[in-house]
């Protein structure tokens, strides 16, 4: 198993509580896939939540080595919810027909919050790309 790209991300909570202020459903669908918006709907505060999935999908166009660019939108990129709690990246479209391309198998990632700040790292390891295909 070889690394074969790395991404970290690093954003201020109250930038993106300001431009979910302003900017409402149209932000977050625009950002964040269906599962994303409705883990945030239940949480009293959603600004962590989705400073740190802003930040894991920031990470994870780093590993990919495009951000968005080559026809990829932040829709490509899902983060789900293992039962454990644990992050798991999917990708779809653009996202994915990259990872196949790179040869990535997973993309491991990890999201921290801190009073002010959420950050993201995320690191692509070759293998057989299925298992980063979103369950549509």
């Amino acid at each position: 198993m070889d690394i074969l790209g790395l991404g970290l991300d690093v954003i201020e909570l109250d930038r993106v509580r300001g431009v979910y202020q302003r900017h409402g459903s149209r932000f977050l669908e625009r950002v964040y896939t269906a599962p994303e918006r409705e883990r945030a709907a239940r949480l009293k505060d959603p600004a962590p939540f989705l400073a740190g999935r802003f930040a894991a999908k920031e990470a994870i166009l780093k590993v990919l080595g495009t951000g968005l660019s080559q026809g990829l939108s932040w829709q490509h990129v899902v983060v789900l919810r293992e039962p454990t709690g644990a992050p798991r990246v999917c990708l779809r479209g653009k996202a994915l027909e990259r990872a196949e391309k790179l040869g990535l198998g997973k993309i491991l990632l990890t999201i921290s919050h801190s009073k002010g700040l959420a950050v993201a790292h995320a690191m692509g390891v070759s293998g057989d790309s299925s298992a980063l295909r979103y369950p549509e």
